[in-house]
């Protein structure tokens, strides 16, 4: 039974947004703690739902501890008010679906009023506990991480996508059956793409805002309509089986039309999912996005963005001359050249998660993300061991997840996380990303040409350490020769400046 919140329209900037909805949360508690009728409950969780909505898509960007931290404060409100909110939904439906003087509504709203009443007291409770000041203070702390995901942007395309393809597979299970489980998992699914629609894309919801908002109501209906038919069989187990029965079909009817209703939209030539899907990213654009998402981590994990990007800039240049070269197999294709440019900008993250085994820690952490779109999980297995590898020591077979890897997986993994060593200890001695780096591939060597590399003993000594795990992978000896920087281009005077110089020379 949909109900139409009465807050007002929100900014549209995406940290603006965030504290509105903050700000509107000790707004609503307010009106709660003074009076907790359905509009004020209903509004208080639309207002912590989305707090807590956005902290959930944050969180997957940024690992900062503020997030859960967050949704963990206003949980337990959020929870209480929520019972409440379910008791008061559940009286409205058997008031639309029963006659005055039906016995068995009569016995379910006397049942309903006397839980609403305890549970009224608990949720003023819950509100009055509730830490405003906290609730401040963490609007403050987030003010600067809820900028690294701008409105609009590739990375919140993104991220919705994310959610969209998780939606849609709960909608293909959920279509496989009339069980309750399925179709609640997708209500909560599609709620999620919804609100993330709604915090990071303004344009999309704009357009899509009527129809996500019906769909979602239609699952909500059918999973109060279930809730209900859970408490019928509870509250009215010694009554006849003639008059639950009437009620149970007048449930299942209700759910059944709602349940058709849903698959009219949703399926077919212009099923709303396809109307979705072709509004988000594809092709070169999906990748694009998918990458805008890992350098959005990067930004709030990396403690030294300005050395990243350096390394991240040599260490492609290095694999595309090496490429050329045909140095090995693993710099052939798109695929490796996608993950290497990937894990040049995630190679950071380690440290802000564990100083003491920062490549571990990163591993573990890409592992457990939710696989970007576009991306197969071997590509993003090789990622996470590519970043665990670029220093450190090298990998063995001993090692668990690389053990696990096929021998070609293996190699791919010692090619790119060897320039990414490379990359490093390049940068370390002041080598930039020039377009002059030159590779020559003979049957004994393979010869790297580096402008602005130093020929002394300690760099000779740090480049043999960084240059022997890429050349364990190359399978033949890797020589690095200083080479002449790129020539300055001659600036020459314009024109006029020309004639009169001349002038000026004959006249002398």
């Amino acid at each position: 039974m949909a109900s139409v919140t009465t807050l007002p329209t929100e900014p549209r900037s995406e940290h603006r947004r965030l504290f509105y909805w903050m700000d509107r949360v000790l707004k609503e508690l307010q009106k709660v703690r003074s009076a907790p009728d359905p509009d004020a409950v209903h509004d208080l969780r639309v207002a912590i739902r989305r707090c807590r909505s956005y902290a959930a898509i944050l969180e997957e960007v940024d690992p900062a501890p503020a997030w859960p931290e967050m949704r963990r404060v206003a949980r337990k409100l959020f929870r209480g008010l929520g019972a409440l909110r379910d008791t008061q939904v559940m009286s409205e439906w058997v008031k639309q679906l029963g006659a005055e003087g039906d016995p068995i509504r009569s016995q379910l709203q006397a049942s309903f009023q006397k839980n609403e009443l305890d549970l009224r007291s608990a949720a003023l409770r819950m509100a009055a506990k509730f830490d405003d000041k906290k609730w401040k203070r963490m609007a403050r702390t987030l003010r600067g991480p809820a900028r690294l995901v701008p409105s609009g942007s590739l990375a919140a395309e993104c991220l919705a996508l994310e959610r969209f393809e998780h939606a849609r597979e709960l909608h293909v299970r959920a279509l496989r059956t009339e069980k309750p489980a399925p179709w609640h998992k997708l209500r909560i699914g599609l709620k999620k793409f919804r609100y993330t629609v709604e915090s990071l894309l303004p344009e999309h919801h704009a357009a899509w805002s009527h129809n996500l908002k019906r769909v979602q109501d239609l699952l909500g209906e059918i999973h109060d309509l279930d809730m209900l038919a859970v408490v019928l069989k509870q509250e009215t187990a010694a009554e006849s089986e003639l008059a639950c029965g009437a009620w149970e079909r007048i449930i299942e009817r209700e759910r059944h039309e709602r349940m058709e209703t849903y698959r009219r939209l949703t399926l077919g030539k212009t099923s709303l999912w396809h109307e979705w899907r072709h509004a988000l990213p594809h092709g070169e654009r999906l990748e694009a996005a998918a990458m805008a998402r890992l350098r959005a981590t990067a930004r709030a994990m990396d403690a030294n963005p300005r050395r990243t990007s350096q390394v991240s800039r040599l260490a492609q240049r290095l694999f595309e001359t090496l490429a050329r070269a045909g140095a090995c197999p693993a710099f052939d294709g798109r695929a490796t050249r996608r993950i290497l440019r990937a894990a040049a900008r995630l190679h950071g993250i380690g440290a802000s998660l564990d100083g003491k085994s920062p490549g571990k820690s990163a591993q573990k952490f890409l592992l457990a993300l939710a696989l970007p779109p576009g991306w197969t999980g071997e590509e993003w297995e090789l990622l996470a061991a590519t970043v665990r590898y670029h220093r450190g020591a090298e990998p063995k077979t001993k090692h668990q997840a690389f053990g696990n890897l096929s021998e070609e997986q293996r190699k791919t993994v010692k090619a790119l996380a060897g320039v990414l060593r490379l990359a490093r200890v390049l940068r370390k001695y002041g080598v930039e990303a020039s377009s002059s780096l030159r590779a020559e591939k003979s049957v004994d060597a393979l010869i790297l040409h580096v402008p602005g590399l130093s020929d002394t003993k300690e760099t000779a000594a740090r480049i043999a350490a960084g240059k022997h795990l890429l050349e364990t992978s190359l399978e033949i000896p890797l020589i690095l020769k200083a080479a002449p920087g790129p020539q300055p281009v001659l600036q020459l005077p314009a024109k006029g400046a020309v004639v009169m110089e001349l002038a000026g020379v004959a006249s002398d």
